[in-house]
């Protein structure tokens, strides 16, 4: 399967560094072997994404809107997208018709396309609650669609928590109050950008549904992983730590081509030099380490390949580092990204 399969990595600048040199927006290579090509030099890439049922088309959420490729990222073209110079963090495919397709921004807002991503509209203001303020504006990172229920979807909100909608993205709820509540826990609390100690158990950075179990979202924060099992009124911690000395929780996907197998990236921080990639194969009651690598950056990215189960990616932040297994986790390959880059945020394949 690798033998027909390409490998992406999304680059974007980092806050707090703006003169930090480097190349930024989409990577591109084969997965066996040959060179990474720079095919999107002229935008930052906040997310990489390969249509599940199309591999031919790819997409990349960057600072300027939506591109799209349609010769599996030899090249790619702006989309036709309402706002100009909006971050674009997250793409989802409706589980019911591939041409129909949800896009999140930030600011947050959910974006809809109706013809497989060539052209985008604004779906009605979420109109979150703000229930932290950062240096940056809220974003939505992942989607998560119930494969029972498909106009259920919930979405993973850096620094603001979780939303979920229940008519296919025309409306949004808040489903924070439980993870707020969990912040009481002293061990919960974490406060570095704003004014609350409940600003990590608001960190959401992905979200993702097990379709053997549909009604329990699994949300990667930046204390853990979280699981609901009641439309997100209320949160149970995981508690990861039992099986990983890192918690951070960066990057969540269950994998479409292995029952009850989940995957997870977890690290020290945001910023930091360190890092793995965990499996569960009994939908998250426990975990083991997968890769054999070191990582000298957080973890940002998990790829998974939609029908092979052998190909894992795994993108790290700095020095361009990505990291891949093509047998299942026996062996592993370091691809790094040639010269300098800026920060990886998103691997992909397919």
């Amino acid at each position: 399967m690798a033998d027909a399969s390409n490998i992406y990595a999304g680059v974007a600048g980092y806050f707090g560094k703006p003169d930090h040199p480097g190349k930024f927006g989409v990577f591109q290579r084969a997965a066996k072997g040959g060179e990474w090509k720079h095919v999107l030099p002229s935008a930052e890439a906040y997310t990489v994404f390969v249509h599940p049922k199309n591999p031919e088309i790819v997409f990349a959420g960057t600072n300027d809107g939506v591109w799209r490729s349609a010769d599996r990222g030899a090249t790619f073209k702006k989309a036709d997208f309402p706002d100009a110079k909006k971050q674009v963090w997250c793409f989802m495919v409706d589980s019911r018709d591939p041409k129909k397709m949800l896009a999140g921004g930030s600011p947050i807002d959910v974006y809809r396309s109706d013809d497989t991503g060539q052209s985008w509209r604004k779906l009605p203001s979420p109109k979150m609650p703000e229930h932290c303020k950062g240096p940056f504006a809220s974003r939505v990172m992942r989607f998560a669609q119930n494969p029972r229920k498909p106009e259920e979807i919930y979405a993973a909100l850096e620094i603001n928590g979780v939303m979920r909608s229940t008519d296919g993205g025309e409306s949004w709820t808040d489903c924070s109050a439980g993870l707020i509540k969990l912040a009481e826990r002293e061990h919960l609390k974490s406060k570095i950008v704003s004014d609350t100690t409940a600003e990590g158990m608001l960190d959401g950075h992905a979200i993702t549904i097990n379709p053997a179990d549909p009604d329990c979202p699994i949300v990667a924060l930046r204390m853990g992983l979280f699981r609901t099992t009641d439309h997100g009124q209320s949160w149970q911690d995981m508690d990861v730590k039992r099986f990983s000395p890192v918690t951070y929780g960066r990057d969540v996907k269950v994998s479409t081509a292995e029952p009850n197998t989940l995957y997870a990236a977890l690290s020290v921080a945001a910023s930091s030099h360190d890092g793995a990639l965990y499996r569960s194969q009994d939908n998250g009651k426990s975990w083991q380490r997968f890769d054999k690598v070191q990582v000298h950056g957080t973890i940002m990215s998990v790829g998974l390949h939609a029908t092979d189960p052998n190909q894992v990616y795994l993108g790290a932040r700095y020095d361009g580092e990505v990291f891949g297994t093509q047998d299942g986790g026996k062996s592993w390959q370091a691809m790094p990204l040639p010269g300098e880059v800026q920060h990886i945020y998103s691997v992909a394949c397919g």
